[in-house]
């Protein structure tokens, strides 16, 4: 199994033009600021933008030696050259149509597509990306059964033959991973778990996938730990609208985080980063004093009174691994 050296990595979705135009100059800067500030692990997909947080982060990273740092990317969405509208999250992002195929051969493709956008010769992990009932409402089990039998063999060999380190799923939803890791023939090692296990929603994953990852020797990568935004007073909420419950909630952590002198970015990142079976945490950011910010935070020093309070309050699961434990 691969270790992730540092556990705060970088994720690059935001930097695909989500929600919001993004400037080239801008989303360059962060990610220099990101590596100026020891980042070595940084994650992207061709969904994000339609390839655009790919070609970013090739470009910035291509002034670095490769040997120096950790590169995942995705596969399950193929990148063509016709063009449609978009709308949604990547609405802003690149034109090209995005075709879903979860199947060897456009694995493979998607692969020899990420290659030249991030300007390198090799991935580290590759992750399928979103075989999920919040992309393929009930259609998600036919959709793994292609990846199970397409994309999955194809990322085993890989593994095996040493092309890549590590391969798993990159999702919204615990149910894709808990089923995947159950398999034999194609078992994933480390898996994108994004959403699921954060400060604000993290029930469902303590309940079944996190004790059975550790089980099963499979890390999971905790990716958008601040909830899409919500966490950190974002509009966003699991890339939705925030509901008011999770408002709410995030106003009374928010309370008790400045009562204790606490950042909600560093109380989103350490509470993800604490569970034995998170090799790392990436949240992303579009702005380079917003990215300085999360990276300075997550290394701040937190009162154990303000778990203990959090644990008191029933703000977090009395089952969830926290920092003073």
């Amino acid at each position: 199994m691969v270790q992730i050296k540092d556990k705060l990595g970088f994720g690059t979705a935001p930097l695909g033009n989500m929600f919001r135009e993004v400037p080239e100059g801008e989303a360059m800067e962060t990610i220099h600021t990101a590596w100026e500030q020891g980042i070595r692990y940084f994650d992207t997909a061709p969904f994000y933008g339609a390839g655009l947080a790919e070609l970013r982060l090739g470009e910035a990273l291509s002034k670095y030696n490769r040997d120096d740092f950790f590169l995942s990317t995705k596969v399950g969405r193929v990148v063509e050259d016709k063009t449609e509208e978009k709308e949604g999250m990547f609405e802003y992002g690149r034109k090209n149509k995005l075709t879903n195929d979860y199947s060897e051969e456009a694995t493979m493709r998607s692969i020899e597509q990420s290659l030249k956008r991030l300007k390198t010769d090799r991935l580290d992990f590759v992750s399928v990306h979103d075989v999920s009932p919040d992309f393929h409402g009930d259609e998600w089990v036919s959709q793994f059964a292609i990846a199970r039998t397409g994309a999955f063999r194809a990322l085993t060999r890989l593994r095996e033959e040493g092309v890549i380190k590590s391969w798993g799923l990159g999702v919204n939803s615990t149910e894709p991973i808990e089923l995947a890791i159950e398999l034999e023939e194609t078992t994933p090692d480390l898996c994108l778990l994004a959403t699921q296990y954060t400060i604000l929603n993290h029930d469902r994953a303590l309940l079944k996938l996190m004790p059975r990852a550790l089980e099963r020797n499979v890390q999971i990568v905790a990716g958008a730990p601040f909830s899409s935004g919500a966490a950190v007073g974002g509009n966003n909420y699991n890339y939705g609208e925030v509901p008011d419950e999770i408002t709410a909630k995030r106003d009374r952590l928010k309370h008790i985080a400045e009562k204790h002198g606490v950042s909600m970015q560093g109380a989103a990142i350490q509470f993800s980063m604490s569970h034995p079976a998170v090799a790392a945490v990436i949240p992303g950011s579009t702005k380079p004093a917003h990215a300085k910010e999360n990276i300075l935070a997550a290394k701040k020093e937190i009162p154990d009174a303000f778990w203990m309070e959090l644990r008191e309050q029933e703000l977090v699961s009395p089952h969830a691994p926290l920092p003073i434990d």
